[in-house]
């Protein structure tokens, strides 16, 4: 199965129920949003899945784009993806595993804009939020999206986050965290 991005380029992505790609609709609303600050960013992919957020971003202007994913089949894809669409001067880092177990490895290294997109039904989202805060990982004056089911808007917000914005698009919302000032 294919995906397409930004300038009509096409991705690999899993076959299957492995992975739940980002909607085109959502993608281009958050790229939208973003326009003026993906340039030349750090972007942090969590549980990047095909990795067309990652794709989306390079394709954009990202400097640097670094993506957590648990399964091996789709790390294999999400390193395709991001080598086919990276250009001079960009790089990207693809690290395999639990992105609890493995968040705490980036402890001060700062993103601009951080994505996160677990399984909706996953255990995952305060665990992410808290170990996002606890190892400084969102830069001063960046922001994390956090991809939802709009039913499950309740998890608690760790101290050092505040939400900045909420949008839905039918089944998918985003909230958006930036550091508190």
């Amino acid at each position: 199965m294919t995906l397409r991005i930004y300038g009509n380029r096409a991705l690999k992505t899993l076959s299957g129920k492995d992975t739940r790609p980002t909607q085109s609709m959502v993608r281009e609303a958050l790229f939208n949003m973003w326009q003026g600050a993906i340039a030349q960013c750090r972007w942090l992919d969590l549980c990047a899945g095909s990795g067309a957020m990652g794709a989306e971003a390079l394709c954009r202007g990202a400097a640097f784009v670094v993506g957590i994913e648990q399964s091996s089949r789709a790390g294999s894809v999400i390193e395709q993806n991001w080598q086919q669409v990276a250009a001079e001067g960009q790089s990207f880092q693809l690290i395999r595993g639990d992105v609890i177990k493995k968040l705490p490895t980036l402890a001060g290294q700062q993103f601009n804009l951080i994505y996160f997109d677990p399984p909706y039904a996953s255990e995952l989202y305060q665990p992410v939020l808290d170990a996002i805060a606890d190892h400084n990982v969102l830069s001063a004056n960046g922001e994390l999206a956090v991809e939802h089911h709009p039913k499950r808007s309740n998890f608690p917000t760790p101290a050092a986050l505040e939400i900045c914005r909420q949008k839905t698009y039918g089944n998918t919302a985003l909230t958006f965290y930036q550091l508190k000032s």
